[in-house]
């Protein structure tokens, strides 16, 4: 079986369900965002600093394939294809790994600037690209159901790599560059 197909040569891709739409449809910016946010927390999971939360970072890989499958079939299709399921669950693990992290920072007091190291920065850009697939979501939301739970995950998962981002700087010995606001 050959990997292209040239059925998308037009512009055009099928949602699970057969259901053509366009490669700019705000469901496929979702989705798509939500595998490059994969790509990302790969990328996160693979610094060394991180190789203690291997186990952490294969469930949150596994979340943002469901939630990409979620997204990327036709609410409206009754499809024989059974996809995961999200769980209120997932959401409580990143608030329990949250708060554990949390334990051992300085309050925050300031905004932190993006970076202070390689590792740090890697994580910055996952948080963000985070911050656009739930937005996505929510406008995609606008127009056909997504799942709450969608939302409040990449919500949830923002936050953990935000708080994520700060443990690392502080395990890496990295400053935390506060901003400064010029006045």
């Amino acid at each position: 079986m050959k990997i292209y197909t040239k059925t998308g040569d037009k512009g055009e891709t099928s949602l699970i369900g057969g259901t053509r739409v366009k490669k700019s449809h705000v469901r496929i910016e979702a989705y798509g965002t939500v595998d490059e946010l994969n790509s990302f927390i790969g990328v996160v999971r693979d610094q060394e600093v991180n190789l203690k939360r291997q186990a952490l970072f294969s469930e949150i890989q596994d979340r943002l394939f469901t939630i990409g499958s979620t997204l990327a079939t036709d609410p409206e299709k009754d499809t024989k294809i059974q996809t995961p399921d999200l769980h209120e669950e997932d959401i409580k693990l990143l608030e329990k790994e949250m708060d554990a992290l949390d334990q051992n920072l300085p309050p925050l007091r300031n905004f932190i600037l993006p970076g202070g190291h390689v590792a740090v920065s890697f994580c910055h850009v996952a948080r963000t690209v985070c911050r656009r697939a739930e937005r996505l979501s929510i406008a995609l939301q606008e127009d056909s159901p997504v799942d709450d739970l969608i939302i409040k995950y990449l919500n949830r998962l923002s936050d953990f790599l935000f708080v994520l981002s700060r443990a690392m700087s502080q395990e890496l010995g990295a400053q935390e560059i506060t901003w400064k606001p010029r006045i």
